[in-house]
């Protein structure tokens, strides 16, 4: 019986399992080999590249398709109404979190910011990067030519156009039938597309973990470390505290154990990718064995890739406290909780769904709105590096998350059972 029951497990967690012992063993290879492990990085490279093409063509897709497959326009307007609300309350929930953990803990010893700050290259001219947060949010939520929403760089645009485009659907009625169906056909084929794409997961998850870990491992500076250790120790108790308790207000105990069961591939690939776009597959696919329905989870998670990061406004606000701590800053100019609270939402919104190296205009808006020397753009960018993968994990298991709350806020308490019954039906 027992063996039985371990030949079951194995079969249901088989890719699971494989994703979790690929991180191991590419960690493991990383700091044995350290960066002779970036031969590996084209492997890796390879796995990236396969989800990055799908991003575009999946998030159309799944948005446009969700919005004009329902029947019931009040359920449209109440998904989104409560992805709205859903999003908001747990940003806040994060950015408090982060403030509680920061403001009682000092980041940064006065020995290892005067290092850091000489490390900074002070002497070269600096360019002043101006950004005007208006201009800057009409270049985030818009492109000027229909190609470059073909571009994975432009996320938010690709996904504000695809819910437009899925209204303009419903608002043509049975004229857009024959394109809902051709859309529908192709968002299936899109779903195939990534399972073929997975047979390569734990490769390309091995070969850029490995390189990763190599490449990164040893720039962790004892400046920098106390940071990331509180942040990973954070990152670790609001993952298991918080969104267990998300998924309780959810569906109560069916709902945290229907969570975890499933949790484990998307959290895999997040830490491996460290990419959100890059997991919205594994993630909707998640969200759908929780119990969510179609619509909500293809609505949900692509809106929370580009418009709800738990992990990245935690991140924000140690970012914010790091250079509060590091200039030490003036009793009565340190920047107010509103202003913390404030910078830190609007930054998490500039920050691009993409590996390392995606928040940099985020960290340029959180110097220039708080008024910090641009000199210091090294050092957030350095935060964000190392804090990169378990920020990432939050982003990605947050948004399923979420699309529990809005699945409980729309199809009301059992919406578990009541979505199981029609997927049978």
């Amino acid at each position: 019986m027992k063996k039985f029951s371990l030949i079951k497990i194995i079969k249901n967690y088989k890719m699971t399992l494989l994703l979790l012992l690929a991180i191991i063993l590419g960690a493991i290879v990383g700091v044995v080999f350290e960066e002779d492990a970036a031969v590996l990085s084209p492997l890796g490279d390879l796995f990236l590249n396969l989800l990055f093409i799908i991003i575009v063509p999946l998030i159309f897709l799944t948005i446009t398709t969700s919005i004009a497959k329902m029947k019931q326009p009040k359920r449209l307007s109440k998904i989104i109404r409560s992805i709205i609300i859903v999003f908001v309350l747990t940003s806040l929930v994060s950015v408090f979190i982060g403030l509680g953990v920061t403001s009682f803990t000092k980041l940064v010893d006065p020995e290892d910011g005067e290092a850091i700050l000489e490390s900074l290259s002070t002497e070269e001219e600096q360019e002043e990067v101006e950004l005007a947060i208006l201009d800057r949010t009409v270049q985030v939520i818009s492109v000027d030519d229909f190609s470059k929403l073909l571009s994975k760089d432009n996320v938010i645009a690709i996904v504000i156009f695809s819910i437009l485009f899925g209204i303009a659907m419903r608002m043509a009625q049975e004229k857009a039938d024959p394109l809902l169906k051709v859309l529908v056909s192709a968002n299936e084929v899109m779903f195939k597309f990534i399972n073929i794409v997975m047979y390569y997961a734990p490769i390309g998850i091995f070969c850029y973990f490995a390189s990763l870990v190599g490449t990164f491992g040893s720039a962790i500076a004892v400046g920098y470390a106390k940071t990331f250790i509180i942040y990973v120790v954070v990152v670790i108790l609001f993952y298991f505290i918080m969104y267990s308790l998300y998924a309780f207000i959810a569906a109560g105990k069916k709902g945290v154990k229907a969570f975890w069961k499933n949790a484990l591939p998307s959290t895999a690939t997040s830490i491996a990718t460290c990419s959100s776009a890059a997991c919205i597959p594994v993630n909707v696919e998640f969200a759908k064995k929780v119990g969510v329905s179609d619509d909500i989870a293809e609505t949900t998670i692509p809106l929370g890739t580009s418009f709800h990061k738990d992990g990245s406004i935690i991140g924000s606000v140690f970012k914010i406290m790091f250079l509060v701590c590091l200039f030490a800053t003036a009793e009565g100019s340190a920047p107010s909780i509103w202003e913390i609270i404030i910078v830190a939402l609007v930054a998490n919104l500039l920050i691009t769904a993409v590996p390392i190296g995606g928040g940099t205009i985020s960290e340029m808006m959180i110097i220039s709105m708080l008024g910090y020397p641009a000199a210091a753009l090294p050092i957030l960018t350095m935060i964000a590096t190392i804090i990169d993968a378990p920020a990432t994990m939050l982003n990605v298991v947050g948004d399923t998350s979420s699309s529990m709350l809005v699945s409980r806020m729309v199809d009301g308490k059992d919406w578990m059972e009541k979505n199981a019954k029609e997927s049978k039906a």
